[in-house]
């Protein structure tokens, strides 16, 4: 398989393991996904939700939480590729960024919003910026911000499709009605729009689709078209080393393919999830939120369905039935528990197996 390089380390296998949160991908994850061959990413949506005094000071808790996972992870694999996946709308992205900027990673992704000003407070830092979008619009807009500004392009781009986990770039009204395109059109429509920035300015800015891959044949068919890596994230969460909740992984083990549901967020975009008990409440009415932690830039606060940090982390801190489980649309297809190094090894095969029925 083709290597991946990211701040001038190189992967064994040009897969990422996507940061999923709260407390999904942490750093139990990221280390068997790095000694398994492929990249780690830690989350920093809300890592230090179950420290004890996490509601009276939030933020302090998360830095406390990432320095601590971030260190433990180096601690096993000094060596590895590491990165933080820090969403642009959240509350204290700046924050955030300038303290991730002086930890042992190798990059800083961010989405959920178009974080034009990343590279700003990485001046000076060996971290490397990325970013998530979900269109070439998008790719163009931050490729051109970031060079005409900071004279830098993104260490990668990964292009988030419509069957995703968690929060979609897509408006509700497309997503029930099916107007979207699918991740094959997205990438290939971003590949062309980066080419332009990669002939220009003489580089090579690696094009990483994710959502809904769940297989090696599928990473056979991306790479094909030109992308230089696939992130998986769902897959992933039914592993013994995932940092979730047992109940969490159950959930995912368990779920059919009716149970895939969209939610609505207080964010105002949908995200799908796992059935359970919450999403079936929540058709009936809203949840008031029994805390506010400020989380997020755009959370309307007033008027919301349910808080999304109280209930993304009850269910991954164990209360999985009441809590949001966030998951990609093909969740449904992972039927057991695995170890992460088995998930890799068996998506090399299936890839292998994918090039030779191409040829």
């Amino acid at each position: 398989m083709k290597k991946l390089i990211i701040n001038n380390k190189e992967s064994r296998y040009p897969i990422i393991q996507g940061g999923m949160g709260i407390g999904i991908s942490l750093s139990k994850l990221s280390i068997a996904a790095i000694k398994a061959g492929i990249v780690g990413t830690i989350s920093a949506a809300q890592p230090g939700f179950l420290y004890a005094n996490f509601r009276s000071d939030a933020l302090g808790n998360n830095l406390k939480a990432l320095a601590k996972e971030i260190k433990a992870v180096r601690k096993e694999c000094p060596s590895g590729i590491l990165g933080v996946n820090c969403m642009y709308a959240g509350t204290n992205y700046d924050k955030y960024i300038e303290f991730l900027a002086k930890q042992d990673i190798d990059f800083i992704v961010s989405g959920a919003g178009l974080p034009v000003d990343l590279p700003k407070y990485l001046v000076g830092s060996k971290v490397k910026p990325a970013v998530i979008v979900s269109s070439a619009k998008a790719a163009k807009i931050i490729c051109k911000k970031w060079m005409r500004t900071y004279k830098v392009l993104p260490e990668f781009i990964v292009v988030e499709g419509p069957l995703a986990g968690g929060h979609l770039g897509f408006s509700k009204e497309d997503m029930m009605s099916g107007n979207y395109k699918d991740l094959e059109t997205l990438t290939e429509e971003v590949l062309i729009e980066v080419k332009k920035f990669e002939d220009e300015f003489k580089t090579s800015i690696p094009v990483i689709p994710a959502g809904g891959i769940n297989s090696g044949r599928e990473i056979a068919k991306f790479m094909k078209i030109g992308s230089s890596a696939v992130q998986i994230a769902t897959r992933f969460i039914a592993t013994t080393e995932c940092d979730a909740s047992d109940e969490y992984k159950l959930m995912i083990v368990n779920a059919k393919e009716e149970d895939i549901v969209l939610v609505p967020s207080p964010v105002g975009l949908p995200g799908r999830a796992i059935r359970n008990t919450f999403t079936k409440a929540l058709k009936v009415g809203n949840f008031k939120p029994r805390f506010c932690v400020d989380c997020l830039r755009v959370c309307a606060k007033k008027d919301i369905p349910y808080c999304i940090t109280e209930k993304l982390g009850n269910a991954s801190g164990g209360d999985a039935e009441n809590g949001l489980v966030f998951s990609g649309a093909k969740a449904y297809l992972i039927d057991k528990m695995a170890t992460v190094k088995e998930v890799v090894d068996e998506l090399v095969v299936d890839y292998l197996y994918g090039l030779r029925e191409s040829k």
